[in-house]
């Protein structure tokens, strides 16, 4: 049985690629395989993780092209040469349209630093979500794995994972908690889930069947 083709799209460092490489090193993502890392910017780090690698590597920069249609059409033509079947945002920063993600329906999954449908949407990105969990005084927060859709962090939640908020946290050592604890361990293990054929998607719910 062939293995489902993974493309993953980054914008800076790739700490959750990072985390899929090493699960499909390590054996944990067996039945899916990263073939393409496309980032939107051309000095990010994860493009050197995907090179040490072996993985292919592509740069799509929307200032570069002129218009979000033209960063988009750039997008679908690579994923589409490529014959991708999961696309990863991993850490990627430029919001998807409508009919982008219209597209490859239940086919995006995302990483969301926060407990959906707490501290999620427009603007709520990176540092500014952990500022804004901590500024409400949450005693816990996480990170959410979604499909994604039309709204931003609005699509079927895959799966979710907890920490508790400390006394003493600032938004970096919240931020870094979430990452080693939750996803780094809940974001190859939904790839691996939908590589397996193992989410159902029921009235715009997701169910994993394991």
């Amino acid at each position: 049985m062939s293995k489902a083709r993974i493309a993953c799209l980054v914008s800076g460092g790739g700490t959750n690629l990072g985390a899929l490489i090493k699960a499909q090193e390590k054996g944990i993502l067996t039945s899916g395989k990263i073939e393409l890392v496309i980032s939107s910017k051309a000095d990010a780090y994860a493009l050197v993780r995907a090179e040490k690698a072996g993985i292919k590597t592509a740069i799509s920069v929307k200032k570069e092209l002129g218009s979000q249609q033209a960063f988009e059409a750039q997008l679908k033509k690579l994923l589409n040469e490529n014959n991708i079947d999961l696309i990863i945002l991993a850490g990627f920063m430029t919001i998807l349209s409508a009919d982008f993600t219209k597209d490859f329906p239940d086919r995006i999954i995302n990483v969301h630093p926060a407990l959906i449908p707490s501290f999620c949407g427009e603007g709520y990105y990176g540092l500014k979500v952990h500022e804004a969990a901590l500024s409400y005084g949450v005693k816990v927060s996480g990170a959410t794995i979604h499909f994604v859709n039309e709204e931003a962090d609005a699509g079927a939640i895959i799966l979710q994972g907890v920490v508790n908020v400390e006394k003493d946290d600032t938004p970096e050592i919240l931020q870094k908690r979430i990452m080693e604890n939750v996803e780094w361990k809940l974001l190859p293990k939904a790839a691996s889930l939908f590589c397996q054929d193992k989410i159902e998607i029921i009235d715009g719910r997701a169910y994993v069947n394991e």
